[in-house]
Parts: C-alpha cells; sequence; structure tokens
C-alpha cells in the first residue's frame, strides 16, 4: 500500500481492505482529512528544518 501525501489532497493506492483499515487507524487521531495533510505538513516541515 502506498500513500502519497500532496498540498491539498492524499492519494491512497491498496487493495480495498488496506485503505479501510489505514482510514480506521487514521481517523483514531485525526476527525477529517484536512487534519491529516496538515499534521503531515507540519512533520515535514519540522525534518526539513
Amino acid at each position: 500500500m502506498n500513500i502519497y501525501v500532496r498540498p491539498n489532497s492524499i492519494i491512497m493506492v491498496g487493495k480495498a481492505w488496506e485503505i479501510r483499515s489505514k482510514l480506521k487507524e487514521y481517523a483514531k487521531t485525526h476527525d477529517t482529512v484536512r487534519e491529516w495533510v496538515l499534521h503531515q505538513k507540519e512533520i515535514q516541515n519540522i525534518k526539513g528544518s
């Protein structure tokens, strides 16, 4: 399974059960996809610093 985080979206590539599983996993910590994308941006900014 691959997950690509873009500035305003995400792309998940994999089997349906893998994608559902990942979405359930991320739903535990983030209420919306937007929150998840913004969190990923923050992580990338910290790594880049």
